[in-house]
């Protein structure tokens, strides 16, 4: 499913309109009357009640005059607020808002602050509101009376449908821009939003239903988007197949570098973790000081002492041993739990620099790259990154309130200017290519947030590319696979599962993934 940018949806509307002659009254009425079949079936259903439209003057009031004339018509007691003066209305709007007087349907102009206050009594005897304020093209913060309003509306604590998008959200970052509408529902029109998906804008906008405005199925290949939502449908193709006379030999070998005093848990997790998601063979390169630890922990999975100078901590000293057991390996997972010694930072540099065979790398091996992220651009074999935000911005020298102001753009920078593959982690995790192709991961709750969760997906990564899955497939299906197994046991408890139980729900999840059609995933917002 591809996802658009404000810009990138005005631009099929507008070739709607100019190049294949569709009325964009006509798109409008669309709009307008799908939405209204939303709001009846998601919202309306509850109870009848008196209906509000906080309605703006451009087309997303214009989507609101046509509900509230279609409301009309099914009897229910509608009233419009337009937070502007009728003379302000312009265009199909403007002949939509007309439409309203011929049928009765009151209007109420609240062109200013005092007119807003003294409407605010009447206002809180409305059972349902209708948000058409703003739409997709807001950019900039929303101040004066109209953020007064939404706050206004968020306090009634009634049920609000918004109207493509929820007012005060940025459409292509999903960020609140000073005040937003929280939505019980969303209609969205033609395709989905970045903010429609993206935190916190997927919690603003509740429900999301996608309404078919007549938009041609041309035009809307026109546009390249470079955005994408994972579904479960291509998670299914992506994931390997196994035939009846498959073994070990078949399913690939791994090499997992990690560990650290302290922390020789993220090391059994990323390897057990491989085997789950069903790599033949791991081998986990350990410091040898840890060895004899993780042999009575990772029971599956081979283990391989490392020279560490009695310390536990890796350094330059393991490098051969390395590059040894890396030669006839699928692939190599470097970081969990690997500890930032300088000398392991320099055995990392090392390590990224001459081992060209596809590589994970994550956790410590991204916090050893801080400062020197040019080091991956000496990358000739296919490699993903796997940070949370805060290795991101260790690793690119920028704030995580930057990153997490865009993610999409923090992504897409990291995987241009490095030449690599990235996954950057969090409520919708993000999957990007070295071409700037962005895929957005549905699956995941927040009983996720927890230690170890990290090292988990670092481990199924590693066993899907063990198994020969193509690298950009791979990520996005260790993401879905990750996610899912979390939702799986969300369903039965919303937290206090622990990342070893995700690890050991893999293989329900795969199954989930496996069955025709699979199902999709209990954490997405969209109908």
């Amino acid at each position: 499913m591809i996802v658009v940018t404000a810009a990138q949806m005005q631009a099929m509307d507008r070739k709607t309109i100019e190049e294949i002659g569709i009325p964009g009254r006509v798109l409008m009425e669309n709009a307008g009357r799908g939405a209204t079949r939303c709001f009846l079936e998601q919202i309306y259903s509850a109870g009848p009640g008196r209906v509000g439209v906080l309605a703006g003057r451009g087309n997303n009031g214009g989507d609101g005059f046509v509900i509230a004339r279609y409301l009309a018509q099914h009897d229910i007691d509608v009233k419009v607020f337009l937070l502007s003066t009728r003379d302000s209305v312009q265009g199909d709007a403007a002949a939509n808002l007309h439409l309203l007087s011929a049928l009765n349907v009151p209007v109420v102009e609240i062109a200013d602050a005092p007119r807003f206050a003294a409407q605010q009594a009447h206002m809180r005897h409305f059972r349902y509101w209708i948000d058409a304020l703003f739409g997709t093209g807001l950019n900039s913060e929303v101040h004066g009376y109209f953020k007064e309003v939404i706050h206004f509306i968020n306090a009634l604590n009634r049920p609000v449908f918004a109207v493509d998008i929820p007012s005060g959200l940025n459409s292509d970052t999903g960020q609140v821009c000073g005040a937003s509408i929280r939505a019980a529902a969303t209609a969205t029109f033609g395709h989905v939003k970045i903010g429609h998906l993206v935190q916190p804008g997927a919690d603003c906008c509740g429900r999301v239903e996608l309404i078919d405005i007549g938009i041609p199925r041309s035009i809307s290949e026109m546009v390249d988007s470079g955005q994408h939502l994972i579904t479960g449908s291509q998670v299914q193709a992506w994931l390997p197949r196994r035939g009846p006379d498959s073994h070990k030999g078949n399913n690939g070998h791994a090499l997992i570098v990690a560990g650290a005093p302290g922390k020789s848990g993220a090391a059994a997790m990323s390897a057990t973790s491989a085997m789950r998601a069903g790599a033949g063979l791991v081998t986990l390169a350990i410091a040898q000081t840890l060895n004899a630890i993780l042999e009575s922990h990772v029971v599956e999975t081979m283990t391989l002492p490392l020279p560490d100078e009695g310390e536990g901590i890796l350094s330059n000293a393991a490098f051969n041993t390395i590059r040894q057991a890396a030669e006839g390996k699928r692939c190599i997972a470097l970081g969990p739990g690997m500890g930032t010694s300088p000398r392991t930072v320099d055995l990392v540099h090392r390590i990224v620099e001459q081992i060209q065979i596809p590589m994970v790398i994550d956790a410590d091996g991204l916090n050893n790259l801080a400062g020197h992220p040019d080091l991956l651009l000496k990358r000739t074999a296919p490699t993903v990154l796997t940070p949370h935000p805060g290795e991101m911005a260790r690793l690119t020298g920028r704030s995580v309130a930057d990153i997490q102001a865009d993610r999409i753009r923090a992504v897409r920078t990291l995987a241009l200017e490095c030449k690599v593959f990235v996954i950057l982690k969090g409520a919708r995790s993000l999957i990007c290519d070295p071409h700037g192709e962005v895929w957005i991961n549905p699956t995941g709750n927040a009983g996720m947030a927890s230690g170890g969760m990290g090292d988990v997906l670092t481990g199924v990564l590693t066993g899907l590319l063990a198994q020969g899955v193509e690298m950009f497939a791979a990520a996005r299906t260790a993401v879905y696979l990750h996610g899912l197994a979390a939702d799986l046991l969300a369903a039965k408890a919303p937290w206090g599962f622990l990342a070893t139980d995700v690890m050991a729900t893999l293989p329900m999840a795969i199954q989930c993934i496996l069955d025709d059609p699979p199902p999709a995933p209990v954490s997405t917002p969209l109908l």
